[in-house]
């Protein structure tokens, strides 16, 4: 079992940058692969990035391609997502989650997921 715990959340202009972190509990962080979605208000929940348990392979929607960076510190048991010329329709609830399987990483068959963080990016 893992739990999950997102922070980096806030508000912020259009253009700038925020980073979030997503910490694990438990000992077998390196075993998950991580990824990250977001969910704006009245819309689905979709993927944003994932990553492989040793962070050699990263997958990112085509929406964040080259503005979003995943990365992850198995030490400290944290993935990140740098986030950069941050656009309004980023505005959402970003959170993290964990499987053992990099099949279908870009799909929602996640095992574990945080409770999120609030992104807002102002026009």
């Amino acid at each position: 079992q893992v739990q999950l715990v997102e922070s980096g959340g806030g508000l912020v202009q259009a253009g700038g940058s925020l980073r979030l972190s997503c910490t694990a509990s438990g000992r077998t962080f390196s075993s998950y692969v991580m990824g990250w979605f977001r969910q704006a208000p009245g819309k689905e929940r979709e993927f944003v990035a994932g990553i492989s348990w040793s962070g050699g392979r990263t997958y990112y929607a085509d929406s964040v391609k080259g503005r979003f960076t995943i990365s992850r510190d198995n030490a400290k048991k944290t993935v990140y997502l740098q986030m950069n010329s941050l656009k309004p329709e980023d505005t959402a609830v970003y959170s993290c989650a964990a499987r053992t399987s990099i099949v279908d990483v870009t799909t929602e068959t996640y095992d574990h997921w945080g409770q999120g963080t609030q992104v807002t990016v102002s026009s």
